[in-house]
């Protein structure tokens, strides 16, 4: 059975938490632990759920918030639902004179 899984971001919450309420203040703490970002990587990885993430940067948001990853990432995962396809298209796999598409007539309404 295949399995859906997907993930919450919670960094902005830490941040509010923990008196932090611009993206700006969680720079010097990055700095102080030697993570040097741009303002606009640091806004990306509060307001935007990270694709991926560095080991330094992910240790270094832990430490700062004295946290584990844990609190930081919330995991989900589900069980894929098996779908039907309804109302699929015929399969044009051999010609066949009722599966191809009529021509329209168009006429006036007089």
């Amino acid at each position: 059975m295949r399995r859906d899984t997907d993930y919450t971001w919670h960094l902005a919450e830490l941040m509010a938490r923990n008196g932090m309420h611009n993206s700006t203040d969680l720079a010097p703490h990055l700095v102080e632990r030697g993570i040097n970002l741009s303002a606009a990587q640091i806004w990306r990885l509060v307001k935007q759920r990270p694709e991926r993430i560095s080991m330094p940067v992910l240790a270094a948001i832990c430490d700062v918030f004295k946290c584990t990853p844990a609190d930081l990432i919330t995991v989900t995962a589900v069980d894929a639902a098996l779908t039907k396809a309804v109302n699929a298209a015929p399969r044009y796999d051999a010609p066949d004179a009722k599966a191809r598409p009529r021509r329209a007539r168009v006429t006036r309404d007089d």
